[in-house]
């Protein structure tokens, strides 16, 4: 994510940090490095400007100058700056009307309009207990109104069918009508893009909002087009009430620029961001812990919230109690424990979490080539037996080959996985009864502590 931005701010953090004494000068040459910075991430000049001057001023502030760490301080200033711009804490969506509430999502074509609706309908069934209608105004693009069917399926919404040859507004009016009689709680209406802004668009969903007056207006903007980004905001600021924004594709390749941008050009704030391609890949913004990660900081809340979404709780406990019973650790296990990772969204999904000096650690495993390779173990398990998951040594050079075969890989690659495999179950064996307490020891952990319980540092 903003991964350009992130190095050189990351950088920029660390020669901050180190500074002992605050001056004019190196405050100056510090701040022309973060310009350099946000300028070359795409963030649009006028917000660049302002964000530079306001760290300015509060850097030659007492708070700095008179600081005990200056250089620490600092970095705090230049993170409560980038919150600022991008917007203060959390902004939920408002749902605050008669049932059904209706939600317009605009924007341009590519954007990403019709996964988010399906991504936010998600959001409202788990998070917020609502009964979700969604329904297609797009009868220009082929298949987006099938698109947005499959993917409402996916989200456990219900869709409400249109054909290409209605009118939009016809559609949209069908659909808050059967919303009412159906007793639902929100409409999400996914509307026509265009590749670039021209009037028709405009005034289409002008006229949308003026016969639906949507209780929420959210602009989805693609995280990766930059400049571009901003003239599209201001356009469809002129031309619609936004009340929110939605950040797409920030898991990509992208500057960073669009995040800082948007919120001061349109003046609502960013209430959701796309970090993923999965049905279940939509955040709720939160400016702080955005801004933690532009500067290398991570996010170790959304980490472990993610952890806590993706881990199975059940699976969890019947683990540790098959463990502690003395019961074998098979390979069903060990494919149950993959799975998990996939679930929490990947090896790639949790480093983009973590901060930058512990991502530098692992900066040379290659995250495609890892993500692969649990995919290629899973793989493996697959083409077992249920006799062979069950009791591993059974597998045998004839087995391996087979398995092998099945899985389209090399009959190394099953030693390797198996090997794998094998450290692990010495390990949870060692976990058996109180072995976890002397595994702890033999690690250091609880060295000087005796076979007593830990005092408790509270």
């Amino acid at each position: 994510m903003a991964s350009a931005l992130t190095d050189k701010l990351t950088r920029l953090v660390k020669e901050m940090r180190g500074q002992a004494r605050i001056t004019e000068s190196n405050v100056t040459d510090m701040l022309r490095e973060v310009r350099m910075a946000l300028l070359e991430a795409d963030v649009a000049l006028p917000v660049v400007r302002d964000f530079i001057a306001r760290v300015k001023e509060k850097a030659l502030g007492q708070e700095v100058l008179g600081s005990l760490k200056p250089g620490q301080t600092l970095v705090s200033i230049v993170n409560r700056e980038l919150a600022a711009t991008m917007g203060e804490g959390v902004s939920d969506i408002n749902l605050a009307a008669q049932p059904p509430a209706v939600i317009l999502m605009a924007g341009l074509q590519g954007a990403g309009k019709t996964t988010t609706t399906a991504k936010l309908a998600k959001h409202l069934i788990e998070k917020r207990k609502k009964k979700v209608l969604t329904v297609s105004g797009d009868v220009y693009r082929p298949a987006a109104i099938e698109q947005l069917k499959t993917v409402t399926r996916q989200a456990g919404a219900e869709w409400f069918p249109s054909t290409p040859e209605q009118k939009p507004l016809d559609i949209a009016l069908a659909a808050l009508d059967y919303a009412k009689k159906h007793y639902f709680d929100v409409l999400l209406v996914d509307t026509a893009g265009r590749l670039a802004i021209d009037e028709a668009l405009m005034k289409e969903i002008k006229d949308l909002h003026a016969a639906l007056n949507p209780v929420e207006t959210l602009f989805v903007v693609d995280a990766m087009q930059g400049q571009d980004a901003i003239n599209t905001a201001k356009a469809f600021k002129e031309a619609l009430p936004l009340t929110g924004i939605v950040l797409t594709k920030l898991d990509g390749d992208s500057r960073g620029g669009a995040a800082l941008s948007v919120r001061q050009i349109t003046g609502a704030p960013i209430k959701f961001a796309g970090v993923s391609e999965k049905i279940d890949g939509l955040e709720v913004f939160d400016a702080e812990r955005h801004a933690g990660r532009i500067l290398g900081m991570g996010d170790i809340v959304a980490l472990v919230e993610q952890v806590s979404a993706g881990v199975d709780m059940e699976a969890a406990q019947k683990l540790a109690a098959k463990v502690k019973s003395g019961d074998g650790f098979d390979l069903n296990d060990f494919l149950s424990q993959i799975q998990q990772m996939k679930q929490m969204g990947g090896l790639s999904s949790l480093m983009d979490k973590l901060p930058s000096h512990l991502t530098a650690k692992a900066g040379a495993v290659d995250m495609d080539k890892a993500e692969k390779d649990i995919k290629r173990k899973e793989g493996i398990i697959h083409s077992m037996t249920p006799l062979e998951r069950r009791k591993p040594e059974l597998i045998k050079a004839t087995r391996k080959k087979r398995i092998a075969n099945g899985a389209g890989v090399q009959v190394q690659e099953v030693n390797r996985m198996l090997k794998e495999f094998e450290q692990m179950q010495g390990m949870m064996k060692k976990m058996k009864g109180g072995g976890l307490m002397k595994l702890m020891k033999k690690m250091g952990g609880m060295k000087g502590l005796g076979g007593g319980m830990p005092k408790m540092p509270f």
